[in-house]
């Protein structure tokens, strides 16, 4: 499955991408990031506290467990806070 991850704010600068197109076979969002962060040490510096990342599956706030299967968009951003 092809499909497409998107980087928001610090996630960002520590990946050093925007966006990326990425093949995978991962089953949930949980899966997903282990393929990422064992592809290089900016992914793996991006994930490596997942307590400070939030998580979009086709612009739909989801979990780790989240399914993956058919997603075309998957985005990671760090928490939103109001002011």
């Amino acid at each position: 499955m092809v499909v497409d991850v998107l980087y928001f704010a610090w996630l960002r600068e520590r990946v050093g991408l925007a966006r990326e197109r990425v093949e995978t076979e991962a089953v949930t969002v949980r899966d997903l990031v282990a393929e990422l962060a064992a592809r290089d040490e900016w992914h793996a510096a991006a994930l490596s506290d997942l307590t400070a990342v939030r998580v979009a599956v086709d612009q739909e706030l989801a979990d780790l467990d989240a399914p993956v299967a058919g997603a075309r968009e998957i985005a990671f951003f760090p928490p939103m806070t109001g002011g």
